[in-house]
């Protein structure tokens, strides 16, 4: 074997060695890419959670800080148990084969996380009333802060105790986002009553409260 031959085999196996090593190198990067994506995502998760989790924390210390008298509490509260109420009802209506699976809000919030259907259903249903997540969050936290010791009033008692709720809300209520929830349930539940026939206005609201606060 002549020394030209010897150097062409030399080469050769020095080419597969770097090739080798090459795609070795190139399956760590590969590697280092997907543990850099995961923790990327990981991080963006846990970034978006503590925003949630301060979000939530701020909401709550917004309702809490609420100045407002027993009777505007009321109030207040009575249009956010009704909108609570309608959202459920809605839901219902429009998964009438899920009916004993939803007894409660609450039940369709949990359930709407995994499952599809409802969560389309729901999403529609916010849409029709023009809210937002972040207002049910909202009105949720308010029920939950104050529903063990409001009392529902009628629209006609509303009506007779204050005449614009929303120069009350938009004066009292300082946290922006809680404002704005508010506004946008009572801006629901005005709207819906002129769409109601008689017959809907009379029916009782006990028998739909406890839908909500099971």
């Amino acid at each position: 074997m002549n020394n030209e031959t010897t150097t062409l085999i030399s080469l050769t196996e020095a080419m597969k060695r770097v090739d080798h090593k090459l795609q070795a190198l190139e399956a760590q990067f590969r590697e280092l890419d997907f543990t850099k994506d995961n923790l990327m995502q990981k991080f963006e998760h846990h970034s978006k959670t503590l925003a949630s989790q301060a979000a939530q924390d701020e909401m709550w210390t917004a309702v809490r800080a609420l100045k407002f008298t027993s009777m505007e509490l009321n109030i207040l509260y009575s249009y956010v148990i009704e909108v609570l109420i309608c959202l459920h009802t809605r839901v219902l209506e429009k998964l009438p084969d899920l009916v004993r699976g939803l007894p409660t809000l609450a039940s369709v919030l949990r359930r709407k996380v995994k499952n599809e259907r409802i969560r389309a259903v729901w999403d529609s249903i916010l849409e029709e009333c023009g809210l937002q997540e972040g207002d049910i969050t909202a009105l949720c936290t308010f029920f939950i802060a104050h529903g063990n010791k409001a009392e529902h009033y009628t629209a006609k008692a509303r009506q007779m105790y204050i005449r614009d709720i929303t120069f009350l809300i938009t004066n009292m209520v300082k946290n922006q986002a809680l404002q704005d929830s508010l506004l946008r349930a009572v801006q629901v539940i005005e709207k819906g009553k002129a769409a109601r026939t008689p017959e809907e206005q009379k029916s009782p609201l006990k028998e739909l409260i406890p839908s909500v606060k099971n």
